[in-house]
């Protein structure tokens, strides 16, 4: 019954997820958290971390994770089809259309529309992201809104290494998950 409830559930993430795997973060979140109290909210901000450095998309990566960690290996195929079999019924569809009909102007309309709200849905996982991080929890606490501050220099120190120095992202995951190691130890 389990393998039929995670196949369900990236079903429907899979047929939502607009945008790509970003996109698909709050949708997984809200399943995995919310709806089927699967994971709590700082075990998802590590599916997000885990997804994320692993080779392969982030959400195949994460429904992977997230079904392995409730059904083992079954779970994981389970939960994995369920998120690819939405995109490649809807994507052969859509290429099938779209080379059709691509010079309408309601096809393009469409489009138009979607961009925006799949924007939405990116900047909604990396606040959430980031308030995980900087909090630990999902959303701003009420009493203060100064973050912990290793997770805030680890941060800014990546993000300006990220913007001004442009060394490769594998180099700054590792050298801020061996800071981070260094720091969480001392303080």
């Amino acid at each position: 019954m389990i393998l039929l409830e995670l196949f369900w559930c990236f079903l429907q993430i899979g047929l939502f997820s607009f945008g790509g795997g970003y996109a698909a973060m709050p949708l997984i979140e809200h399943q995995v958290v919310d709806v089927h109290p699967w994971l709590s909210a700082v075990q998802f901000a590590d599916v997000i971390t885990i997804s994320e450095m692993t080779p392969g998309p982030i959400a195949i990566n994460a429904a992977t994770f997230v079904g392995t960690r409730v059904a083992g290996i079954p779970g994981a195929l389970a939960a994995t089809c369920g998120y690819i079999v939405p995109s490649f019924v809807i994507v052969t569809l859509l290429a099938w259309v779209y080379t059709r009909y691509r010079s309408l102007s309601s096809v393009q309309g469409v489009l138009a529309g979607l961009r925006p709200a799949a924007v939405a849905m990116i900047a909604s996982a990396a606040v959430t992201v980031l308030t995980l991080a900087f909090y630990g929890q999902r959303t701003l606490p009420a009493e203060t809104l100064l973050p912990r501050p290793v997770p805030a220099l680890l941060f800014a120190a990546a993000l300006l290494l990220l913007r001004w120095k442009k060394p490769h992202p594998v180099l700054v995951i590792l050298g801020t998950g061996a800071a981070g190691v260094l720091l969480f130890s001392l303080f």
